[in-house]
């Protein structure tokens, strides 16, 4: 018996022997034919028949196929290239270029990094150059009006997706999934878990300027929905911008990208004349470019441009560079199409952008899709279109464009938009709400997004909301541990009316603080009292602490994140203040605000209030009172920001944006202490440097021009936690320096990595240098300085004022640690010698960016 089970062994190892040597084994590397890039997910097949494989990350292939097929096709297909067919042989290691679609070009391979480029008496920089100062003649926007109807689509899916079945041979909860499955052109598998569709129309003027857009039809679903409609939208859309190659830069995954048609072009980038093709009927040139540095922020790709007078771009297909610093995206393409008017204007037909996301390498990552098609194109003005320009908002919505029925979605969805698998992403998100696990797990995330934990389960008949929760526990040096309740109501309690709130009590002080807030908006909300453009009146009354000298302009101080200080902060008061605001945001950028504010703040042993005497002697005083009128002015056209319920978190900070108020009071009008006046302007813009980064500029300006005590004077805003706040400074104690007029600049530069992209080694850890130079010129006049002028309250120990010189410090930092953590050295350069300071120290802040 042993023997025969023997002898069967050996004779199986004989038939896998003999099997093996009938197998071959194929491996190889697909990148494109120009930049030499890597292609990842290109669909390898045996033609005729079953057998392939796809490219991964790094664009190479391992395939193993019978020794049969020696002798066959390998054919090779991508998105946005011409599909190539390579003959099989044993042994074979494949090396295989790409060309765009439709293009028939001669082995061409290009070795950017190698070859030896010359920009002088190069014909390719010759013809591209003849494009560039032609970019702008064929401009629809050349006309007098102009408009055309947009059809957009994007939809985000788990990529490669491959259902995995229960060893157990059961059926699991998440089966129905395999239903929901769609096939991307390349033959990859995806599962759509978000999908959103717009239909508009766009109408532009010439003269007088303006651009509207006519919103027709909306519909979104998902898993994002546990984030606010409207602020997630306006976050994609500014990171999903629509590319404009005949502009210098091109704003994508809020970053700067080098047009390959940029004035800048010929010295960022290196141009190959490829050859000539055709496209529909008429002859063009394929001109390929990549950038000098594969680092930088370009693109590598083909222009396809008509051989004529005009030279005008018929096609453009971009892809990203591998090496390039830019998180989470492992692969992008760009596909453009255009067409020519009979008078030469260039009309855009279609603009396709598909990403390949990954938080890791290992990972298989999300896939991404905006496809915009543009259609009815016309430069002919109509009545509607002229009576559309008079409406104050530069996006209106149709009522009925939330709810339009699926026959309008089939006679305006475009081919292009049209999926392969009808089961949509509606009825997705249904099938998964009804299991339990993930309809609990969705509800606690949207509480940790929103902050806000709903009253009832029915969101449709939510009216009141408790939160925020990031406050219900915090803690000072005054009153220890902070305990807090709030909440507010929601659209659905009234469109117009907002009641909003808190409680919180402090171990330490054992003292009851509240605010009660109604707010009446002249506009219907549609989900939070501070979404765009505000018209409103408000009134608040509040009993709460105050901390002299730190203004938390982009957090609550209730944050329980801000706990941990670097040191105990103690300059406060408390501090009763009743307000009547009224407010208003304009379209065009322009917002008002008059604030009525009657306040009372009593003192501390930490933030006495001792009266100086004429004859030297000190009065201590329990408060003072102050009613005062407070003018807003605001100008921030076309910001870009992120609305949650309290906040307005800033996408980008490309627009200019000024502001000036000013603030008075009359001693002795209701119950006002002092006279009172004083003025604030401040400046603030983002300046973009092409390939060389970016730099955020801050300036401001002050002044009180009455005398008055030291908590009316203006205390600059002093950062004591250890995390990097804008617009504060770093190293600077609460109540340090005093003054009654100042000058500030916080200036911010960031490389991008474009230092730390060139060093070996480091360049893979993909860190980018941030580097900050802040300070204060600040003076008190001798009617606010209590050693030379009675009647006012004597500063705090260790508060004084500057010097002739700014108070200055410097930083040097690094930020995308792990993709989204920032650490910055902080130098503070000068009055080193004060008293209980801190001259340097380490800061941090998480941000996920791209």
């Amino acid at each position: 018996m042993g023997k025969k089970i023997l002898c069967c062994l050996v004779g199986l190892l004989c038939l896998f022997s003999l099997e093996g040597q009938n197998e071959i084994r194929i491996k190889g590397l697909v990148t494109d034919s120009v930049s030499g890039e890597p292609l990842p997910y290109v669909s390898i097949i045996v033609k005729g028949t079953t057998t392939g494989a796809a490219t991964d990350l790094d664009g190479r292939f391992s395939l193993t196929v019978p020794s049969s097929a020696s002798g066959k096709m390998l054919e090779v297909s991508y998105l946005g290239y011409s599909t190539k067919q390579v003959p099989l042989k044993s042994g074979q290691s494949l090396s295989i270029q790409l060309a765009p679609t439709g293009i028939a070009l001669n082995e061409v391979v290009v070795k950017p990094g190698r070859e030896r480029y010359r920009r002088r008496d190069n014909p390719a920089v010759a013809f591209v150059k003849n494009v560039i100062e032609r970019r702008d003649a064929n401009d629809p926007r050349n006309h007098d009006y102009y408009s055309y109807d947009r059809y957009q689509k994007m939809v985000f899916a788990m990529n490669d997706y491959k259902p995995k079945k229960r060893e157990d041979g059961k059926t699991g909860k998440f089966d129905f999934l395999v239903d929901f499955i769609d096939t991307l052109d390349v033959g990859t598998t995806i599962l759509p878990i978000s999908e959103k569709e717009h239909f508009e129309t766009v109408y532009y003027r010439k003269e007088p300027h303006s651009e509207k857009r006519l919103v027709k039809g909306d519909k979104s679903a998902g898993v994002d929905e546990v984030f606010s409609r409207d602020g997630i939208q306006q976050f994609l859309n500014e990171a999903f911008r629509e590319v404009d190659i005949f502009r210098n830069n091109i704003p994508l995954f809020l970053q700067r990208f080098v047009s390959p048609l940029s004035s800048l072009g010929p010295t960022f980038y290196k141009y190959y004349l490829m050859d000539t093709l055709e496209i529909d009927g008429q002859k063009c040139m394929d001109l390929g470019f990549v950038p000098f540095n594969s680092e930088s922020f370009g693109f590598t790709g083909h222009l396809y441009v008509t051989l004529d007078s005009t030279y005008f771009v018929r096609r453009v297909l971009l892809n990203v560079p591998k090496d390039i610093n830019l998180n989470f995206v492992s692969h992008m393409t760009i596909d453009q199409t255009f067409r020519r008017e009979p008078d030469g204007t260039r009309l855009i037909t279609k603009d396709d952008i598909r990403v390949n996301f990954k938080l890791s390498e290992k990972s298989k990552g999300m896939f991404a899709q905006r496809l915009i098609v543009y259609s009815n194109h016309s430069f002919e003005p109509d009545t509607a279109q002229l009576a559309i320009f008079e409406q104050p908002a530069p996006s209106i919505t149709l009522k009925e464009a939330y709810t339009q029925t699926d026959k309008f979605w089939e006679e305006n969805r475009p081919q292009e938009g049209r999926r392969r698998n009808p089961n949509t992403v509606d009825k997705l998100m249904a099938k998964l709400r009804s299991i339990p696990i993930f309809y609990v797990t969705e509800k606690i995330v949207t509480i940790l997004v929103s902050g806000y934990v709903p009253a009832t389960k029915d969101e449709a008949n939510n009216k009141f909301e408790f939160g925020p929760m990031n406050t219900t526990i915090s803690g000072n040096a005054i009153e220890g541990a902070r305990f807090r309740v709030g909440g507010t109501t929601t659209p659905q309690f009234h469109k117009r009316l907002t009641l909003d709130g808190f409680a919180a009590y402090g171990v330490r002080d054992k003292k009851m603080k509240y605010d009660a807030l109604v707010e009446y908006s002249f506009i219907d909300r549609k989900q939070y009292r501070k979404e765009f453009p505000m018209h409103s009146i408000r009134f608040e009354y509040m009993y709460d602490i105050n901390k002299l000298g730190q203004q938390y302009m982009y957090t609550s101080k209730d944050n329980f994140l801000l706990a941990i200080r670097r040191k105990r902060d103690t300059r406060a008061t408390y501090l009763r203040k009743a307000e009547l605001t009224y407010t208003r945001e304009h379209y065009n950028g322009i917002s008002y605000s008059a604030v009525l504010r009657n306040k009372r703040e009593y003192a501390t042993p930490y933030a006495v209030f001792d009266r100086i005497n004429a004859d030297g002697s000190l009065t201590s005083l329990d408060h003072y009172d102050m009613t005062e009128l407070e003018l807003n002015f605001r100008y921030g056209y076309n910001e870009k920001f992120y609305q949650t319920r309290n906040n307005r978190i800033p996408i980008t900070f490309d627009a200019w944006i000024f502001n000036l108020s000013h603030v008075m009071g009359w001693k002795g009008f209701l119950g006002s202490s002092y006279n009172y006046q004083r003025t604030d302007i401040g400046l603030q813009k983002r300046l973009w440097f092409s390939a060389f980064g970016y730099t955020d500029i801050i300036l401001k300006a002050g002044k009180v021009w009455t005398k008055v005590p030291y908590p009316l004077l203006i205390l600059p805003n002093a950062n004591l936690s250890y995390t990097i706040q804008p617009e504060a400074y770093t190293n600077m104690n609460a109540m340090e320096f005093i003054n009654d007029e100042y000058a500030s600049w916080d200036v911010t530069y960031y490389m991008n990595g474009l230092l730390l992209n060139r060093i070996p080694l480091i360049k893979k850890l993909k860190w980018r240098e941030v580097f900050c130079f802040r300070g204060l010129w600040g003076h008190l006049s001798d009617k606010n300085n209590p050693a030379k002028s009675t009647g006012l309250f004597a500063f705090p120990e260790g508060s004084m004022t500057l010097g002739k010189a700014p108070y200055m410090e410097a930083s040097v930092g690094i930020e995308n640690i792990f993709k989204f953590l920032r650490l910055d050295y902080v130098w503070r350069l000068n009055y080193r010698d004060n008293p209980d300071i801190q001259t340097h120290g380490v800061r941090c802040t998480m941000r996920i960016q791209f």
